[in-house]
């Protein structure tokens, strides 16, 4: 799919970023892939660690920004696909910046549609949250105008064949900013702290969303937003399995915060399409959700069905994280994340 290709990461030094370019650099023969983000201490260090998988220099570092219109277009000359993996995801970082936030996942997404549609790129997969369903921050409120941006975005490339979907994951274990590493970083204190007893968690491993992303790519006819079936974990199961004898101290729950998350909402099972391994929603702008081509062998879910983190019928226990977290996969990534 990807073979003598070239694809623009948008957000590119960011944790998928990286797992997204190591993995397609082993499974497939790009012609190039571009970095492009805004951190420059980030892009040298990142060019550093990755001679190892790119010896014939293969990746082009992209210093810009999604909210500068100009500059994406410069990166975009000759690109076959894009993923947009660039965005503003801390979810108290949102609630004090909201500006910012609206910049760079609204105005930077806008961004992105326009760009990809004039030079006629051939896909276009944009990374979402399950904060996007059901939003109740800021956060989960742009990445839903954002999706809801992509989606409509195939009723305006007239005759170019650019197409753009959606996938939507959870927590993705051991990814900077997540739980993980967070609460790895206060193990040894002997304390951590639990916003809620009652949360919980999907769980999701980088490869698992690169797979999604690629997945995407091969399936999409355009306006699908993709979602994986992945396990939940307790929150206080997350933090007995990085450190089993710290005590957990409740400190109530944090601005924008939810107690479980939901990817798949009761309105959306009526679009909402099953698969051996993942979901389908479809959009019902043009019928679309009606279209063959777009459900091919899925089945739709059943009326008042909602994925969600605190019903799912697949859990990860503190023995599997810990087998995860002491696993090479686990150690490579915080390599490339140090």
């Amino acid at each position: 799919m990807f073979d003598n290709k070239t694809i623009l990461v948008t957000g590119g030094t960011g944790s998928f970023g990286k797992k997204f370019i190591k993995m397609t650099l082993q499974k497939y023969s790009p012609k190039r892939i571009i970095v492009y983000s805004r951190d420059e201490m980030k892009q040298w260090n990142m060019a550093i660690k990755f001679k190892e998988y790119d010896p014939e220099n293969k990746i082009k570092y992209f210093i810009g920004d999604v909210r500068d219109k100009e500059r994406l277009h410069r990166a975009t000359q000759n690109v076959d696909f894009i993923v947009h993996a660039a965005a503003t995801k801390i979810v108290p970082t949102a609630e004090y910046n909201p500006f910012e936030c609206i910049k760079t996942n609204i105005h930077g997404a806008m961004n992105v549609v326009e760009v990809a549609i004039e030079h006629n790129v051939k896909g276009v997969v944009a990374l979402s949250t399950d904060k996007a369903c059901n939003p109740i921050n800021l956060y989960g409120a742009t990445k839903l105008a954002s999706d809801k941006l992509f989606v409509s975005a195939n009723l305006d490339v007239g005759n170019k064949d650019t197409r753009f979907s959606v996938v939507r994951y959870g927590n993705v274990m051991g990814s900077r900013g997540s739980v993980i590493p967070f609460f790895q970083s206060l193990a040894e204190s002997g304390s951590l702290p639990i916003t809620d007893v009652r949360m919980t968690r999907f769980m999701i491993t980088l490869e698992q969303g690169v797979e999604l992303v690629w997945h995407a790519f091969g399936d999409m006819v355009g306006g699908e937003i993709y979602v994986r079936k992945i396990p939940s974990m307790k929150i206080t199961d997350i933090a007995a399995a990085v450190s089993p004898h710290a005590e957990q101290k409740v400190i109530g729950i944090r601005p924008g915060e939810k107690i479980h998350e939901l990817m798949v909402s009761e309105d959306d099972a009526f679009t909402t399409y099953e698969y051996e391994w993942n979901y389908k929603i479809l959009p019902t702008i043009n019928q679309w959700h009606l279209d063959e081509a777009r459900i091919k062998d899925g089945k739709i879910v059943s009326k008042g069905f909602a994925y969600s983190s605190g019903e799912n019928p697949e859990w990860m226990t503190i023995e599997q994280l810990q087998s995860f977290l002491s696993s090479t996969d686990y150690t490579e990534l915080q390599k490339l994340n140090a």
